[in-house]
């Protein structure tokens, strides 16, 4: 859509990314830049969405003194992916930022790098040791214990990690797709009496666009809580 033939070429879903990530810093540059100790409505709106990350995330999973030091990461997380995700449901726009590879895959790394850079940091001699080969494990069942902890662990989890979210959006989308195109053509092209299947299709993605609104929020607390439990396996004394 933009700078085509160039190596800065911009398509539909970069830009909606792009507008995504600039409405969340301007929100959150315009809730917290006069802070005060009564707080207004976007302030405690603002309050409220941070506070629910911090609690029910990140201190309950990882503890108070964990939870803070992982905050800033699982608040972009959460945010982020709800944001991205909720423009699938925007008229004009139609498609979520999540919906193709890119973001899902980077935050998946991200979060692989970082859940293994936490292991490696708090128990270094015995992280990928005890990932590898589980304790009270007989010696002769490793042959078969670790390459299944090699695949689970250090393969299955990042791509599951990356198609669970992105392949709910892509869904979404489609349904959402399929049931207003089917609406416009019973409206405007069925002859006579077809036009009344358009009701039923319009009734159809009115419903199913209040379920991807929960899907949206649901995929966004699921991948940062997911993020937090992998944290939490890492920092756990057993290793």
């Amino acid at each position: 859509m933009l700078f085509a033939g160039t190596p800065f070429e911009l398509n539909r879903i970069m830009l909606i990314r792009i507008l995504v990530t600039v409405v969340i810093v301007v929100v959150f540059w315009l809730g917290t830049r006069k802070m005060k100790l009564v707080p207004g409505r976007g302030q405690s709106l603002i309050e409220m969405g941070l506070d629910f990350v911090r609690v029910s995330i990140a201190e309950d999973l990882l503890g108070k003194k964990e939870g803070r030091r992982f905050l800033p990461l699982l608040t972009t997380f959460f945010f982020m992916i709800l944001a991205m995700n909720f423009t699938g449901t925007v008229p004009g726009l139609n498609v979520a930022g999540t919906a193709v590879i890119g973001v899902p895959l980077l935050l998946a790394a991200i979060a692989y790098v970082t859940w293994i850079y936490a292991g490696l940091r708090k128990h270094p001699g015995k992280f990928l040791r005890n990932s590898l080969f589980p304790p009270g494990v007989p010696w002769p069942l490793y042959i078969i214990v670790t390459p299944i902890e090699i695949i689970s662990t250090f393969i299955v989890r990042p791509v599951t990690h990356t198609l669970r979210l992105l392949m709910n959006m892509i869904v979404g989308h489609l349904l959402l797709v399929l049931f207003f195109l089917a609406t416009s053509f019973f409206f405007v092209q069925a002859p006579g009496l077809f036009k009344l299947f358009g009701v039923g299709t319009l009734a159809f993605g009115f419903a199913f666009t209040l379920l991807e609104l929960l899907v949206i929020v649901l995929q966004a607390y699921v991948f940062t809580i997911l993020t937090a439990v992998y944290l939490q396996l890492a920092l756990a004394d057993e290793h």
